[in-house]
């Protein structure tokens, strides 16, 4: 964990405390349910739940020395409890506790993760609606294309991070699963009700089969899941960044009060967070192929997926439930210039409406390859003509063309022109988006 990009909230699920809880109620919940059907003394039970504890640094001594995290927190445990203990682990094998901890764990964190993006979800409508009709130039290849709104852009994100909420519910549901069936997955020392006991009550379901291990199709998908949440982040810190340049600026972070930009030049206002955002996109993406590669097992289990999934299952939640909320709050306190916005649309003196002249003139019987080289001669005098050009650029190029004249009226050009038409279809699209 790094602390630099860790909430306290994720932090505390990954600690070692809250995993060794989480194995005491385990193998408490086991010997319960052992107990309600004879297999154990029901007092084993009872006993366990109310002595049962561990030290961590304790564990740690253990391990040092046999070699195993579950015996040396069973024998820490047992330290405690007394010999009722002797009744714990009855037919479980160490994966029932590792597994169902684990999942346990990426349970609570996917809690998280949807509230993270509820966040995100909340910034991006309230900005949306903000600047619903506030225009602004699309572009793609980054260039000028038509216009659009930067409501629209922020309704864009927004639909695609409730299709996120959609998909993070999807692996919660599927990494909701418990084993506790023995060695290889069998029962043959252990009721298979112990184990639909114990996912019962730590909100589970029971793997309805299991070898020694849950399988890991379920944590590939779980972990492609958190790559596809970051790279809609990423997407989004992208635009972010490109708003921000000096030669756009339509957009930019907020700048704190006392913040600095630059160690050596005081003038620089940087788009940190957005550029910390794609960083941490890439951490999150990168647990990925190893999850992936962790599904082939060997046979009932070996033990090549541990290593990975003791660095991934925390980094790559962390990285992504502080990814969520620094999001969040970039788009919350996000600086938006309408006025920039205005300027770049007319940056190109009406090159954006050259589709709709185009348009106009095979309406009227031109043939669509001749029209599109009436306006592009037109639109490429534009282009390479000098700035700052006027607004009219391109409108009085057109005028002026004998060839477009004969089939257009200037009444019917200046309509061509009027911005408004772009935006027609933008409340459709918002119902569309937020009902």
């Amino acid at each position: 964990m790094i602390p630099r990009y860790t909430r306290p909230e994720m932090a505390a699920i990954w600690s070692a405390e809250s995993r060794y809880a989480i194995w005491l109620e385990i193998e408490t919940l086991a010997m319960e349910a052992m107990g309600e059907l004879g297999t154990i003394p029901k007092d084993a039970a009872k006993v366990y739940r109310e002595k049962g504890r561990f030290e961590v640094d304790r564990i740690d001594e253990i391990e040092r020395e046999v070699k195993h995290d579950v015996i040396a927190f069973l024998t820490n445990v047992a330290e405690h409890v007394g010999p009722e203990a002797r009744f714990a682990h009855q037919g479980m094998t160490s994966s029932d506790v590792l597994d169902t901890c684990l999942n346990v764990q990426l349970v609570r964190s996917c809690d998280l993760l949807i509230a993270g993006n509820a966040r995100v979800m909340a910034a991006l409508k309230k900005r949306a609606l903000e600047y619903k009709l506030t225009p602004t130039i699309g572009r793609s290849h980054g260039i000028h294309a038509e216009p659009t709104t930067f409501g629209l852009k922020l309704a864009g994100h927004y639909a695609e991070f409730a299709r996120n909420a959609e998909r993070l519910k999807q692996a919660r549901a599927e990494i909701a699963t418990c084993a506790i069936s023995g060695a290889v997955g069998t029962f043959a020392q252990i009721d298979p009700r112990v184990e639909a006991y114990v996912a019962k009550k730590l909100g589970l379901e029971p793997e309805p089969v299991s070898t020694q291990v849950i399988p890991r199709d379920r944590h590939a998908a779980y972990f492609a899941t958190l790559a596809v949440v970051a790279s809609g982040i990423e997407r989004l810190a992208t635009e972010v960044r490109h708003l921000q340049r000096t030669e756009v600026l339509e957009a930019e972070e907020f700048f704190e009060p006392g913040q600095k930009g630059s160690s050596a030049m005081p003038h620089k206002r940087n788009p940190v967070l957005s550029e910390n955002l794609c960083g941490l996109a890439r951490l999150v993406r990168s647990a990925v192929t190893p999850a992936m590669e962790n599904v082939a097992l060997w046979h009932e289990r070996d033990i090549s997926h541990s290593s990975v999934e003791r660095g991934i299952g925390p980094d790559a939640n962390i990285h992504l439930d502080f990814a969520l909320h620094r999001c969040a709050g970039m788009i919350e306190k996000l600086v938006v210039y309408p006025e920039n916005m205005a300027r770049n649309l007319a940056m190109l003196g009406g090159l954006h409406n050259s589709q709709r002249v185009m348009l106009a003139l095979t309406q009227v019987g031109v043939a669509r390859e001749d029209a599109y080289r009436l306006v592009q001669r037109n639109a490429m005098a534009v282009w390479q003509s000098p700035p700052p050009r006027p607004q009219t650029a391109l409108i009085d190029r057109l005028k002026a063309d004998k060839d477009v004249t004969a089939k257009l009226d200037a009444k019917t050009l200046e309509g061509c022109f009027d911005d408004a038409h772009h935006f027609a279809r933008v409340d459709e699209i918002f119902a569309r988006v937020f009902g």
